[in-house]
C-alpha cells in the first residue's frame, strides 16, 4: 500500500522534479537577485501609490472645506455696541457660485460667493446689457480677492452705483466691489463686514492654495496695496481697511452706520 510519504517521495525522484531542479540550479545568482530585486521594487511601488491615492484623497477634502464662505461671527473686540447683524438670505444661496441676474430698474444684482471667474461673467454681463444697468445690488459672503477687485474696477470705471439692502450681507472682500459705485447705497441694517485675505482668497483652487503658501505673505501684501490703493481711488477712506488687517479670517468685523459714513464707506444710508 503506497503511503503518503511515499508518493511524495516518488514525486521527488520524478524526472520532471528532477528537469525543475535542475533549471533552477542552471540559473545565474545575478539573474535570481535581480529578479527578487524588482519584484520588490514593484510591490513597494504599488504599496507607495495606494498610500499617495489615500492622502491626496484626504488632502483634497481639507483643503476643500474653507473655501466655502461663510457668515463667522461678528468681532468682539469691535464696536462697544457691535453685534451680528440679521442677515435674511439663505445661507445655501450664499454659498452658491456668483449668480448675475439683470432685474428691472435697472439692477444688476450679485448674489452668492465671489468665485474664481466671476469678474469675466460680470464683465460678459456688462458688455451685454450694460446699458441698461444702473445699480449693482450685493449680497454676497465675499471670496476671491482678484475677482471683486476686478469687478470693482469695470463698476468704477463705468460710474455704476451699488447698494447692500436691509438684511443682506456684504462682507469679506464683497466691500471692495460696493466701495467702487459712483453711488453707494446702504441701509442701515445691512450687514457690511471685513476681515483678513488669505492665501486661499487668492488662488485659484484649494491645491493652488496649498502650492502658494511659501508666497502668502508676499501675495497678500501686494493685494493689500492695491485694495488700498482702489479705495483712495473710488473715494473711500482707506483707513477702513485697517480692520480687515486686525480680524482674523475666521471672524469679521462689521461696520456701524456711523463708522461707513465716516470712513466714505457710504454716500446715502437707505432704510429700505
Amino acid at each position: 500500500m503506497k503511503t503518503e510519504a511515499n508518493a511524495r517521495a516518488a514525486t521527488r525522484d520524478s524526472p520532471f522534479y528532477r528537469r525543475l531542479i535542475e533549471s533552477i540550479a542552471a540559473i545565474d545568482d545575478g539573474n535570481i537577485l535581480r529578479v527578487a530585486f524588482f519584484a520588490l521594487l514593484a510591490g513597494t511601488a504599488s504599496v507607495l501609490y495606494v498610500d499617495y491615492r489615500e492622502l491626496t484623497a484626504d488632502e483634497g477634502a481639507a483643503l476643500a472645506m474653507p473655501m466655502q464662505p461663510i457668515l463667522p461671527p461678528f468681532n468682539p473686540d469691535g464696536p462697544a455696541d457691535g453685534a451680528t447683524p440679521n442677515v435674511t438670505t439663505s445661507p445655501q444661496l450664499l454659498e452658491q457660485p456668483l449668480e448675475i441676474v439683470l432685474a428691472p430698474g435697472g439692477e444688476l444684482r450679485l448674489t452668492g460667493s465671489i468665485d474664481v471667474g466671476s469678474a469675466t461673467r460680470f464683465a460678459a454681463e456688462i458688455a451685454a446689457r450694460g446699458e441698461y444697468a444702473e445699480t449693482v445690488v450685493l449680497d454676497s459672503p465675499g471670496g476671491s480677492v482678484v475677482d471683486a477687485l476686478a469687478i470693482g474696477s469695470l463698476i468704477h470705471e463705468k460710474g455704476l452705483a451699488t447698494k447692500v439692502a436691509a438684511g443682506s450681507l456684504c462682507a469679506s472682500s464683497c466691500p471692495i466691489i460696493f466701495a467702487s459705485g459712483a453711488r453707494r447705497i446702504a441701509s442701515a441694517d445691512a450687514a457690511i463686514g471685513v476681515h483678513q485675505i488669505y492665501a486661499a482668497a487668492l488662488a485659484a483652487d484649494p491645491q493652488n492654495a496649498l502650492r502658494v503658501a511659501g508666497t502668502a505673505m508676499s501675495d497678500a501684501q501686494s493685494t493689500t496695496a492695491e485694495i488700498i490703493g482702489h479705495l483712495t481711488k473710488t473715494g473711500v477712506d482707506p483707513a477702513l481697511w485697517l480692520h480687515a488687517l486686525e480680524t482674523p479670517p475666521d471672524r469679521l468685523y462689521y461696520f456701524s452706520p456711523e463708522e461707513m459714513t465716516r470712513l466714505k464707506l457710504v454716500t446715502e444710508l437707505d432704510d429700505n
